[in-house]
């Protein structure tokens, strides 16, 4: 009782500290209070995906939202200039809990930036707004502390009339000790999280058509001298090369990959129209090599995204909407996909790190590959595996628009959901010695849905209404409605 009085005291503390020094157009602060009712121990689909772990407690609950950023002086293009912020979430309801959401700092050398500390990120070619979610990192789970080195917006090449844009980054994380299993013995090790990107535009900046095209790379990794002992002969500076180029490590003794790796091959086209931005696109996923062989080239994000660019005053305007489909069944461990170094792609299961694709319990990755702690405990799964539902079909929707004054967001998903390749019956050509000992996992069908409503009453002040639902046979179902009232200076 005593930390939750703290909280709240410190939170009110803050109010007329804010009115009195947000004065710069580059400095914001938000204050939101959030309370309503959660199905009891179980969040919605919608309230917990892809929040960077900003999640409300189930049941009855509060939740105080607190925000300051400082932003780069959107008025000047001096070629140094430095930013901030830092976002907390306080849960009061039947325990309190607390969540640094962000907490960076930044600097910007020319074209260049420099930025260290937890933040919202989405890695992948997505519409991050709408999205389902991205495959390598959706913001799902709280944001990993890294140093990066980046080309955060696209820069455009002075050569060839201007007709090519870059963008890009390299990363160095830190998950902390993290769960491992080698030959079988469990122990745990120091982790550390590899990332790099690279994306390239194609159409000069006044033109309406643009085609777009970029790799991802992430990876997890320690020390495999630790791991594996006398029989991994590569230094720390060699081992640190096979890292970052996902070379193959083989010797007499043992054959690997150093890390557990995982990204995605992105594509997109957009197109201007007089009123409307057309974006079509695609993450093609990658884990141990497949897609390089097109042996998992079933697999893939692909979305449409239509945004309205007119402004009007009637009393219904849509904004955006973005359709995508989500398909994993592949994992190039059909009967007709073409042989690869490893029999077929565990997307976000892995042999070495017991909890796979995940950073403090949860999915790094898009929200609809499953963990064993947030499906039906009665669904058929092997013990060994964190996440017990990723070979998945998915349809989603997402709107944005607005009714009179009120801005709304909708987000609809229908999911066709069939397990592992453990838990399958179906003709496959991985190294599973017994497909279905563990039970048949068959088709699940789920139904997520959220809907959030928002009006600003007064200059900064704004109260909303959120709702979210569950409906079907992977999911406990599920029910959530909560209200809020936030202000901005």
């Amino acid at each position: 009782m005593y930390t939750k009085k703290l909280y709240i005291f410190s939170l009110l503390l803050l109010i007329p500290f804010l009115r009195i020094t947000s004065q710069p157009g580059n400095l914001s602060f938000n204050i939101e209070a959030i309370g309503g009712y959660v199905s009891p121990d179980i969040v919605p689909f919608w309230l917990r995906s892809n929040q960077y772990g900003s999640v409300p407690l189930d049941n009855a609950s509060l939740s105080m939202i607190s925000s300051a950023r400082k932003d780069y002086n959107p008025n000047k293009t001096n070629i140094f200039d430095w930013g901030a912020s830092i976002e907390g979430r306080l849960n009061m309801g039947h325990k309190t809990t607390f969540t640094l959401v962000e907490g960076y700092g930044k600097i910007r050398i020319s074209i260049f930036e420099i930025r260290a500390g937890r933040t919202k990120e989405v890695m992948g070619m997505c519409d991050t707004s709408l999205s389902s979610g991205s495959w390598s990192i959706s913001g799902n789970a709280p944001g990993i502390p890294k140093v990066q080195l980046s080309i955060p917006e696209f820069y455009v090449l002075p050569w060839f009339d201007e007709l090519f844009a870059i963008k890009g980054q390299f990363a160095h994380g830190w998950l902390g000790t993290v769960k491992t299993a080698i030959y079988r013995d469990t122990s745990f090790y120091r982790t550390y999280l590899h990332q790099k990107s690279f994306y390239g535009r194609v159409g000069k900046p006044w033109w309406n058509i643009k085609l777009l095209l970029g790799i991802n790379h992430q990876a997890f990794y320690g020390n495999p001298q630790s791991y594996y002992g006398s029989e991994y002969t590569l230094s720390p500076l060699r081992s640190y090369y096979y890292l970052i180029t996902g070379k193959l490590y083989s010797d007499e003794n043992i054959e690997l990959y150093v890390g557990n790796h995982l990204g995605s091959v992105d594509m997109g086209f957009e197109y201007a129209f007089k009123r409307i931005r057309l974006w079509l696109y695609r993450q093609n996923f990658y884990d141990s090599g497949a897609l390089f062989k097109l042996a998992n080239i079933q697999d893939g994000l692909n979305g449409i995204s239509l945004e309205n660019k007119h402004i009007s005053n009637h009393a219904f305007r849509w904004k955006k909407i973005l359709f995508e489909l989500l398909y994993t069944r592949n994992q190039a461990g059909e009967p007709w996909s073409p042989p690869t170094h490893d029999p077929y792609e565990p997307y976000y299961n892995h042999g070495e790190y017991i909890h796979g694709w995940s950073y403090n319990d949860v999915g790094l990755g898009t929200p609809f590959i499953t963990p064993k702690a947030m499906a039906r405990k009665e669904l058929p799964s092997n013990p060994d595996e964190y996440f017990i539902n990723n070979r998945v079909k998915v349809f989603h929707l997402g709107f944005e628009g607005s009714v009179q004054q009120m801005n709304c967001m909708l987000k609809l998903s229908w999911s066709n959901n069939f397990g592992t390749y453990y838990t399958s019956d179906e003709e496959q050509t991985t190294d599973i010695e017994d497909p279905g000992k563990y039970g048949i996992f068959g088709r699940k069908e789920q139904f997520s849905a959220y809907l959030e409503c928002r009006r600003e009453l007064a200059k900064g002040l704004n109260i909303g209404c959120i709702a979210a639902a569950d409906i079907g046979e992977l999911l406990y179902d599920s029910f959530g409605l909560l209200f809020s009232v936030s202000k901005s200076f």
